[in-house]
């Protein structure tokens, strides 16, 4: 029986899209912009966390100031109850998608593994 695996990932897709974890990511995000207060710290995090992200990929060297300024305002965005609430919804949805990946690698781990 030859399984389209297009049709199965948008079944996945609406899985994820249903789920608990989505949910409440989707509602910490709606907190976060709701609160001008918090969307700028946030949205700063972000763009510092963006550039560090680039410049890694790019084997560019990061600045001992870069990593000074990064690490300042992690502390800072960890004091703020929504962008905590946030990031913690942000973590349990990246292990949710990565134990996802790990599923969905398993008939090829176990392919490559029989080789051996």
């Amino acid at each position: 029986m030859a399984v389209n695996l297009y049709d199965a990932a948008y079944e996945l897709e609406k899985a994820v899209r249903q789920s608990d974890e989505y949910a409440r990511l989707q509602k910490m995000y709606q907190d976060v912009y709701a609160d001008e207060a918090a969307k700028k710290m946030f949205e700063s995090f972000r763009t510092i966390q963006l550039n560090l992200q680039q410049k890694q990929m790019m084997g560019q060297e990061i600045s001992q100031q870069e990593i000074e300024q990064a690490q300042r305002t992690v502390e800072l965005v960890q004091q703020h109850p929504k962008i905590a609430g946030l990031m913690e919804a942000e973590q349990r949805m990246s292990m949710v998608i990565a134990d996802l990946n790990k599923v969905i690698m398993k008939p090829l781990e176990e392919l490559y593994s029989t080789h051996q």
